[in-house]
Order: C-alpha cells, then structure tokens, then sequence
C-alpha cells in the first residue's frame, strides 16, 4: 500500500473527516506548536529579516521559507484548527500574538538568520510563561 497525505487524496477524492477538530484554546495552540519545534531539536529553520521594520501591510504577508511558522503550518492539527498559511499575520492572528512577541519568535535581530528548532521552541514556551520584562530587556539591549 503506498502512503499518500490527505493533501495528495483530497485532490483526487472527496475526503470528509470523520469527526470534528476540537477546538483548540490559545495556550493549546501554542503548546503544541512548542512540541512540534521541539520535535525536531536539530532542524536549520530560517528566520524573518527585520520585521520591525516593515510597513504593517508588508508584516501581514511576509514569510519566510523553512521558518518556524512554516513548522507550525506543516502540521495537520494545527491547520484543521484554523492555521491558514505561514505568514506573518497569519501566526500572529491564529496564535493571538502581539507583534512585540512574535518577533522575538522569529526576526533575525535576536537568533540571527537561522536558528534550531530547540531554539525556537524554548522562545515559543516563554510566550507562555508571562515574562514579558526579560523579552523586552534583551530586545532593548540587542537595538
């Protein structure tokens, strides 16, 4: 039997899901994008170039190929939760973030133009923890 991804079968058939996704809270979210990321210690990911600096029309649409964002879009989970592309806007509106703690998920100014995914995910995890004093500090220190 040869494996073919749902993306691959629903071109060429009419594939329903069986049963609904639940739906995800924001923390949920964010946890299992941490894991995905965490899943892949080793993984070279590409980081955004000076999102910061971007008009806020440009930030909607910016990607970056093999980013951390890209991880999160790869997973099947998280799309049938509602994960539509791997923008910019778009990881920033289905995560809930706000721009200050996205870009320290994935601007270049603070891992450089790639990071590991073990990075990445540790970056991710402290979204959650609340300190917001010690991200804003090293954003200070690092401009």
């Amino acid at each position: 039997m040869k494996h073919q991804t749902l993306d691959h079968l629903q071109a060429i058939a009419d594939v329903k899901l069986e049963a609904p996704t639940p739906k995800m809270t924001r923390t949920q979210r964010i946890k299992r994008w941490a894991e995905l990321l965490e899943a892949q210690p080793a993984r070279c990911l590409g980081m955004f170039v000076g999102t910061e600096y971007l008009l806020p029309q440009a930030r909607q649409i910016a990607r970056a190929a093999g980013s951390p964002i890209t991880v999160a879009f790869e997973d099947p989970l998280l799309r049938a939760a509602g994960l539509q592309n791997d923008t910019y806007g778009e990881a920033k509106r289905f995560f809930e973030l706000a721009d200050w703690q996205l870009h320290d998920i994935v601007c270049s100014c603070h891992a450089g133009t790639t990071t590991k995914g073990k990075s990445a995910a540790a970056t991710v995890r402290r979204v959650l923890s609340g300190r917001r004093f010690l991200v804003w500090l090293r954003y200070v220190l690092i401009h």
